[in-house]
């Protein structure tokens, strides 16, 4: 299969990104997760994060029906998530695999950081929408990230 857009996603895939899950819960309560690596901080004051999700995406209805999502920051060694939430089926979250905090939606165990978020805008922008929320709750743990770099995982420098 021949893609148009390969030279242009090769071009994107010399920025190097972490690697984060982004989490809701649906409309019948499951869990659900997704990777992600356009996952970004916007603001301070108040604390605002976006990312990006693709119109045609299986989960589109479900993160554009629910009031917030989470987002887990992959920490080194757990490549295995990332591609397990990258597939169009996974496997579905254990309930010992996550937490709940205040919106509802799920936050992964061990991540080197997350946060819990409640969406304050949707902003179409061609094939995506972008998901702008306000941080309600966050952590962290010193450890080194999950990068994602020229379509491949590295790990990054541990850091306190």
């Amino acid at each position: 299969m021949n893609d148009p857009f390969r030279p242009l996603k090769n071009a994107f895939g010399r920025f190097a990104t972490g690697v984060t899950l982004a989490g809701c819960q649906r409309p019948d309560g499951s869990p659900l997760m997704i990777t992600v690596n356009s996952f970004t901080s916007v603001s301070l004051n108040p604390a605002l994060v976006l990312w990006c999700l693709e119109n045609k995406a299986s989960s589109y209805d479900a993160f554009m029906a629910s009031p917030s999502y989470s987002i887990s920051v992959l920490a080194a060694g757990q490549q295995a998530l990332s591609e397990r939430f990258a597939s169009h089926a996974p496997t579905p979250l254990g309930k010992n695999e996550y937490e709940v905090w205040e919106t509802g939606s799920p936050v992964m165990k061990n991540a080197l950081a997350a946060f819990d978020c409640r969406i304050v805008d949707r902003h179409k922008a061609g094939d995506h929408v972008i998901l702008i929320a306000e941080v309600v709750k966050f952590s962290s743990r010193s450890g080194a990230p999950l990068i994602y770099f020229a379509s491949r995982y590295a790990e990054g420098p541990e850091a306190e």
